[in-house]
């Protein structure tokens, strides 16, 4: 019963108070990514989320389609520094298998290191709900994605045509998968 409750508080919140005690009291002993913190998703949180997938995307989610992934109970995470919403990232967990749905960093944060922390917490929350494969679809023309996913192990395992809208019609997708077991 104890840690059945443990396991809810980790659920709600990931942080670690003393790395903000170290960088306080040891300037520079702690990295400004480790002082980021991963937590889960709340619906007052969208502002911000809105705010870098409308600036991301030429065809971004909506409101609506995130308060869905919310209320379906999607793993739905953000990436935070003193309040302000760096990153999020969606993952939706079913039968063994995991499916990144979303994983967006604010265009000023990009290349720091903030799209492997979110991936690794989805992974590393996928892990804790027993999951075999997590599974992604990646525009081909996102290079820097592409190099994150097979840098942390994934591998490409096919192609969805005509998956993503794009200013020309459609644009396919790179379907690729990472084994946990």
């Amino acid at each position: 019963m104890m840690f059945e409750i443990l396991d809810r508080v980790k659920d709600i919140m990931v942080y670690d108070a003393d790395r903000e005690f170290y960088a306080k009291v040891f300037p520079g002993s702690v990295s400004r990514k480790d002082l980021m913190r991963v937590r889960k998703m709340r619906v007052s949180d969208l502002p911000g989320v809105m705010e870098i997938e409308n600036a991301n995307y030429e065809f971004p989610w909506s409101e609506g389609v995130f308060k869905d992934c919310l209320n379906a109970g999607y793993s739905c995470w953000v990436c935070e520094e003193s309040d302000k919403i760096l990153a999020f990232g969606i993952v939706s967990i079913a039968v063994g298998e995991a499916h990144i749905l979303n994983l967006n960093v604010d265009a000023t944060e990009q290349n720091q290191g903030i799209g492997r922390k979110m991936m690794r917490n989805m992974i590393d929350y996928a892990r804790t709900k027993k999951v075999e494969t997590v599974f992604l679809e990646v525009r081909p023309s996102n290079f820097s994605a592409i190099a994150l996913y097979n840098s942390m192990g994934f591998n490409e395992i096919g192609i969805r045509k005509g998956y993503y809208p794009a200013e020309n019609g459609r644009e396919d997708a790179l379907m690729l998968a990472l084994e946990l077991v």
